[in-house]
């Protein structure tokens, strides 16, 4: 049988995974590729950095598939603070990484779009860029819609966190806060005009803080297993 504290390192170690591909396929592909309104330029770059691009894609798959293991020990290492709060929290990143995951077609389409395959002749190759940046920014909107739903899971778990005696409460409180951001960010973006986002910057920070330090605690000092066992 695996410890608690080792569960808490395992869940913490497949954490930095998903934060470490995800900061991956968004900041180093997905938006070092995409350039916004200019869509032969987009082509342009998916098309010169064609492996990069299949890579972002494996990355992203390898996010979801990592991170439900993580979510499911969360839950079991959680679940004596409140069972049915975290219940909800699984079925919210399920229903989050299902979004993303069908999604993810959107985001391989450019591929598909720009691969001078035969049939793809009756379009001008500006038509074919603008398809491509079409499936991209599409793609956008589903991962934000994906990230509502991640950030209820997180609000909810920051509350059992803070609520349990296994973390310090400080962690409880960042990652409520991470969950309220990526709700600020997406609901920012959809009533928006032109979809717009300019709060992303200011709130990228606390999320990336809010995340990383949970996952670097459970990866470093597992949980309070003494705690646990009194509780």
């Amino acid at each position: 049988m695996i410890s608690n504290k080792n569960l808490a390192r395992i869940a913490g170690f497949c954490y930095l995974i998903v934060i470490a591909t995800g900061l991956f396929s968004e900041v180093f592909v997905r938006q070092a590729l995409r350039v916004s309104n200019d869509a032969l330029t987009t082509a342009h770059n998916i098309q010169t950095n064609e492996m990069l691009f299949r890579w972002g894609f494996v990355a992203d798959l390898i996010n979801f598939v990592v991170g439900l293991p993580t979510i499911l020990i969360i839950y079991f290492l959680f679940k004596r603070t409140n069972k049915l709060l975290l219940q909800l929290a699984v079925a919210f990143v399920i229903i989050q990484t299902a979004i993303i995951a069908v999604n993810l077609l959107n985001q391989i389409s450019p591929l598909l779009i720009l691969s001078n395959d035969t049939y793809l002749k009756t379009f001008q190759p500006d038509q074919l860029a603008t398809l491509s940046l079409l499936s991209l920014n599409i793609q956008t909107q589903g991962y934000a819609i994906g990230l509502v739903f991640f950030g209820f899971y997180c609000l909810i778990v920051g509350y059992v966190i803070y609520k349990s005696k296994f973390l310090p409460k400080i962690f409880g409180v960042l990652y409520a806060f991470t969950g309220l951001c990526y709700l600020v960010n997406s609901f920012t973006m959809f009533l928006s005009k032109g979809f717009e986002n300019p709060l992303f910057i200011y709130l990228a920070i606390p999320i990336f803080i809010g995340e990383l330090s949970l996952c670097l605690w459970l990866l470093i000092k597992g949980i309070d297993t003494s705690k646990m066992i009194k509780n």
